[in-house]
C-alpha cells in the first residue's frame, strides 16, 4: 500500500520536488573585493611544464579577457579552475574562503563557477524554454524532471534569462533551429540559470556573423556587475570590444595585464604574441 501512495506522490503534477530548489553553496567571502586567486600554480604533462608559477586574480564584477597563443595554458587554467585538472602545486581560491582544491567538479558548479566551452552544448530537439528548465541545479533523473513543476519564482527567473539573451520570442522553438550564435546566448542562458557568480567562457565570439559578435559583446557587457566573467578569446576586435583589462598569457604564466591599448604597445608581448 505504502508503495501505491509512493507511486501516486510521484505522479502529482502540482508538486513541487525538492531538487527543483538550489543547494545552498557555500559562503563567497568577498570583503578585499577579489572573486579569484590563483597563485604559484604549476602544472606538468609528460614532461611539458602547461602551467607556470601562474598568478592570476580577478575582480568581484570584472570582465577579464585571458588571450594567448595556442599551447599558452588557458584551457589548463580554466580546467584548474572547474575542477577537471588538479595543479601539482599552487593555490586556487574562490572568494576568501573556498578553496576550490579540495572540491570536485559538480562542488565548484554548486559553489557558484559557470563554464561555457568554444561548441554550444544544447538540447537541440528540445524547445528554448525546455533548455533552461533542464538547466536549473538540481538532480536530472528521468522521473524528477517528468513529474516536477517549476515553482513561479523560477518561471519569473526563466522569463528574465530569455529576455537578457534575447530569445524571448523564440521561447517555443527547438534549440536545433537556432543559428551558431544564438546557441551561444542560449548555453550561456543556461548557465545563467544556476545563478553563477563567477562566469569562464571560451571563445564565445568563434564562428559568428559580425552581427552576433556586436550581440554577443552586448551580452557579455550586460552580465558584468551581477556576475564576474572571464573570457577566453583569439579575436582581438571582439576583445578591444568588450574588455577594460586583458591579461595576456604565454608559456603557462601572466605575460602582461592592462588595457588593450598597453597590451599592444607591450614589447614583450609584441615579441612572443605577434612574432615580431
Amino acid at each position: 500500500m505504502k508503495s501505491m501512495d509512493s507511486i501516486r506522490s510521484l505522479l502529482q503534477r502540482d508538486e513541487v520536488f525538492e531538487f527543483l530548489v538550489p543547494e545552498v553553496p557555500p559562503d563567497l567571502d568577498l570583503t578585499h573585493g577579489i572573486i579569484l586567486y590563483l597563485e604559484g600554480i604549476n602544472v606538468c604533462f609528460d614532461g611539458f611544464k602547461a602551467i607556470n608559477e601562474l598568478n592570476l586574480y580577478i575582480n568581484n564584477g570584472e570582465l577579464r579577457c585571458i588571450i594567448g597563443p595556442n599551447g599558452a595554458g588557458k584551457t589548463t587554467m580554466m580546467d584548474i579552475i572547474t575542477g577537471k585538472t588538479n595543479p601539482d602545486s599552487g593555490s586556487a581560491w574562490f572568494g576568501q574562503r573556498i578553496n576550490l582544491l579540495e572540491m570536485d567538479e559538480p562542488e565548484i558548479a554548486a559553489a557558484g563557477i559557470g563554464r561555457k566551452f568554444q561548441k554550444p552544448t544544447v538540447f537541440e530537439n528540445h524547445t528554448i524554454i525546455d533548455n533552461l528548465e533542464l538547466a536549473m541545479a538540481g538532480n536530472k533523473g528521468v522521473w524528477s524532471m517528468l513529474n516536477a513543476r517549476i515553482t513561479s519564482e523560477q518561471h519569473d527567473h526563466i522569463n528574465e534569462i530569455l529576455q537578457t539573451i534575447g530569445l524571448k520570442e523564440q521561447y517555443r522553438n527547438p534549440a536545433g533551429s537556432l543559428s551558431h550564435g544564438q546557441k551561444q546566448w542560449l548555453e550561456i542562458g543556461m548557465l545563467l540559470m544556476q545563478s553563477p557568480k563567477l562566469l569562464l567562457v571560451d571563445e564565445p565570439a568563434a564562428g559568428m556573423t559580425h552581427q552576433e559578435m556586436e550581440r554577443t559583446a552586448e551580452l557579455l557587457t550586460s552580465l558584468a556587475g551581477d556576475h564576474s566573467i572571464v573570457v577566453v578569446e583569439h579575436d582581438m576586435d571582439f576583445v578591444r570590444s568588450i574588455a577594460k583589462k586583458v591579461s595576456v598569457l604565454h608559456q603557462g604564466s601572466i605575460l602582461a595585464e592592462g588595457t588593450m591599448d598597453e597590451i599592444q604597445n607591450n614589447q614583450q608581448v609584441i615579441e612572443v604574441y605577434l612574432g615580431e
